[in-house]
């Protein structure tokens, strides 16, 4: 195996390692066996996988900002997606957590717990929820009020949590894939990811910058200028996107040398 590509091997391993290290992160919390949520959890990747459809994978955040807004509804006995005064759902999922690039919600209120899915199958916009194929994770969570249960569903793309250095790392195997040599350091790259417009340091011949919800792959400009074949050094920076609605976006500054 050549060097370039036992470089890029590792690189990939690493980055496969931190989004492992995610995915368990993410399902630390399962519902319990038995559990109003483990029966609708079951139900929706049952209904799925029949269609040829991924599974959905437990997402703990999301139960968590589901759950909280659950209870809004049995404490008000109404269904919604928002309550006055209550944040947004992408900013609910936001705040308890959860790192997306999509998000949805059901949302029913019922006698039974079966009841609810069947409810939501056999609503077109919910049933459009459960199998939509972006969507990957969901929490659920069901809170009985009198006689009724309220119910509600989060889903989302889910976007694995990686720090500036994996960022770098998976960007960086992309480039020496198409025989682009990275510089050591990311320094005035990450500097210059900082910026709107210059660079920082020693000038370069271009600088590429974007900003992401997925990482496994460059946007096609800058895939466009990279396949050019006219540089053959790069650095490569990552830092914090900006916004707040609760989307997540990586933010990468590529400088071609």
């Amino acid at each position: 195996m050549s060097t370039l590509l036992r470089r890029v091997a590792i690189l990939s391993a690493v980055l496969l390692a931190a989004l492992l290290l995610t995915a368990v992160s993410h399902a630390a919390t399962l519902p319990q066996d038995g559990s109003s949520e483990k029966v609708l959890f079951d139900a929706a990747n049952h209904s799925r996988v029949a269609l040829g459809l991924p599974a959905l994978q437990w997402d703990a955040a999301l139960a968590a900002a589901a759950r909280q807004h659950t209870q809004r509804m049995a404490q008000q006995n109404k269904l919604s997606h928002q309550f006055p005064g209550e944040l947004p759902l992408e900013q609910r999922a936001m705040q308890a957590g959860a790192r997306f690039s999509l998000i949805a919600e059901n949302v029913a209120e019922g006698p039974t717990v079966l009841g609810l899915h069947w409810q939501w199958m056999n609503s077109p916009p919910h049933r459009a929820n459960l199998l939509d194929r972006e969507l990957n994770a969901v929490g659920i969570a069901v809170v009985q009020s009198g006689d009724a249960l309220f119910a509600a569903e989060d889903f989302s793309a889910a976007v694995p949590q990686l720090g500036l250095e994996a960022q770098e790392r998976e960007v960086s195997a992309q480039l020496a894939a198409r025989g682009v040599h990275v510089l050591g350091s990311p320094e005035d790259a990450r500097k210059t990811c900082k910026m709107d417009r210059g660079w920082a340091g020693e000038k370069p011949f271009s600088v590429l910058r974007y900003e992401t919800p997925d990482l496994s792959h460059m946007p096609a400009d800058i895939e466009r200028q990279v396949q050019a074949g006219r540089y053959r050094n790069a650095a490569v920076g990552a830092c914090e996107a900006g916004g707040t609605s609760g989307f997540t976006r990586f933010r990468i500054a590529i400088l071609l040398y």
